[in-house]
């Protein structure tokens, strides 16, 4: 809990500093966060790439864990359906589109802002931020409560990127490679579902 109220805590002064534009744009247009992203990625496969045990692993897979995905999107789409109807000024495509970013809030509010306008668009925005927060936050006690998966499942696309260092901790290394297939499967998902519901 302590580790994700400390990235929480980065989050919050970031935005701070964004909000009061502490930095000056010029800066910012070299688009930082992109190669703070990659040095993360580079470091992380320097971790997984030093246990010779990882390509291993991967292929010992249990096979259900291949279908760890799969349920993440079932799930989160069930979830979305039963929301959808206490939301009577959003149709039920309009709320699975938003539901279908999966936390990849940059891909999926663009598609949705060019499809459905800017007010739906900002919702997937602050409905996906939500998601990715919901898990760097409350990881541990999702781990606790749910199991190891859980947090996978929780963190929808972004398991191979913001929200991976923060499952390795409280879930354990071996579910490493699963974060990383589950994030990719979901990330490639995402347009196609979210384009799909846009249009119905």
């Amino acid at each position: 809990m302590k580790a994700s109220l400390v990235i929480l805590s980065f989050f919050a002064v970031g935005l701070l500093l964004g909000i009061f534009r502490f930095f000056p744009q010029e800066i910012l247009s070299y688009n930082i966060s992109f190669y703070v992203l990659c040095a993360l990625m580079f470091s992380v496969g320097i971790s997984i790439g030093n246990d010779p045990n990882s390509v291993s692993k991967f292929r010992h897979l249990h096979p259900r864990l291949l279908f760890l995905p799969l349920m993440t999107i079932a799930g989160t789409l069930l979830g979305v359906l039963a929301v959808s109807f206490f939301l009577k000024n959003r149709s039920i495509s309009e709320c699975l589109a938003v539901g279908s970013g999966f936390g990849y809030y940059s891909l999926s509010s663009i598609l949705i802002t060019q499809y459905k306008g800017i007010e739906l668009g900002t919702i997937a925005l602050l409905s996906n931020i939500m998601r990715e927060v919901i898990t760097l936050l409350f990881a541990p006690l999702i781990v606790k409560y749910f199991g190891k998966l859980s947090p996978i499942s929780a963190g929808g696309a972004t398991t191979m990127d913001t929200t991976f260092p923060i499952i390795v901790r409280n879930s354990g290394k071996d579910y490493a490679i699963v974060s990383i297939y589950h994030g990719f499967i979901l990330d490639f998902t995402v347009p196609f579902l979210v384009t799909f519901f846009c249009s119905l």
